[in-house]
């Protein structure tokens, strides 16, 4: 049983920025593909950013590429959303997700594809 637990959120003004982590525990943290994924009132979760088991893969959302850099520490069991130039409407829920990972596999976007879920840490960015 993998356990997750997101930290770094808060509120910030339009323009500013935000780091997210996401310490895993109770598994094998190098043999898992991370994401990240957000969820605003009202609305289905959403896709934000991937990384391969290894970190030699990322993928993004359109929405956030260029904004938002995902990156890991298999050291620390840990996963960083990096989040610059804040917009409102980047202000939701974020979680973050783990699944089996492989080198033969493509990063997904899909929420049913992840296994495991944190509990979500709050972002708010005001204009």
């Amino acid at each position: 049983q993998v356990q997750l637990v997101e930290s770094g959120g808060g509120q910030v003004q339009a323009g500013g920025s935000l780091r997210l982590s996401c310490a895993a525990s109770g598994g094998t943290f190098s043999s898992y593909d991370m994401g990240w994924f957000r969820q605003a009132p009202g609305k289905e979760r959403e896709f934000v950013a991937a990384i391969s088991l290894n970190g030699g893969r990322t993928y993004y959302a359109d929405s956030v590429k260029g904004r938002f850099t995902i990156s890991r520490d298999n050291a620390k069991n840990t996963v960083y959303l990096q989040m610059n130039s804040l917009k409102p409407e980047d202000t939701a829920v974020y979680y973050c997700a783990s699944r089996t990972g492989s080198l033969y596999l493509a990063l997904t976007t899909s929420v049913s594809a992840y296994n495991y879920w944190g509990q979500g840490t709050q972002v708010t960015v005001s204009s």
